[in-house]
């Protein structure tokens, strides 16, 4: 089954994950999900990632959720900003005054994804698919 927004589905899938206290999760792969999953094992989110391919010979990336001890996990909130019907792109400048929040925004940019610090060094804008906190 194709989704019509695969990023929204992917956090779903992490979300859903969260809610029941399960260790991982699995995610089609693209290599979109794989960099989002790479990106938030960087940032603390998650505890790793791994793909792997299955009897079917369709790929899939296992996601492991980071929790604390006191089994909290370590994503308390995800939120897509840019969906399929509604695009938002953002400037360097936009992403530096948003920077006072709390979290992590993903933001697609012409040298791929990178965090809002990242683009914001980098000087690029671009997409912003998605915050987590």
């Amino acid at each position: 089954m194709s989704a019509t927004d695969p990023i929204a589905d992917m956090l779903t899938r992490i979300r859903n994950a969260i809610m029941v206290r399960h260790e991982s999760t699995d995610i089609p792969y693209s290599t979109m999900r794989f960099s989002i999953a790479k990106i938030l094992k960087d940032e603390g989110f998650l505890r790793n990632y791994k793909v792997y391919v299955d009897e079917k010979r369709k790929k899939f990336i296992k996601v492991y959720i980071n929790y604390a001890e006191s089994s909290r996990s370590s994503i308390t909130g995800l939120e897509r900003v840019s969906k399929p019907g509604r695009r938002v792109y953002v400037s360097a400048d936009d992403l530096q005054k948003g920077r006072g929040k709390l979290g992590v925004a993903v933001v697609s940019t012409s040298k791929g994804l990178m965090t809002d610090r990242e683009a914001t060094g980098n000087h690029v804008g671009g997409e912003l698919l998605f915050r987590v906190w």
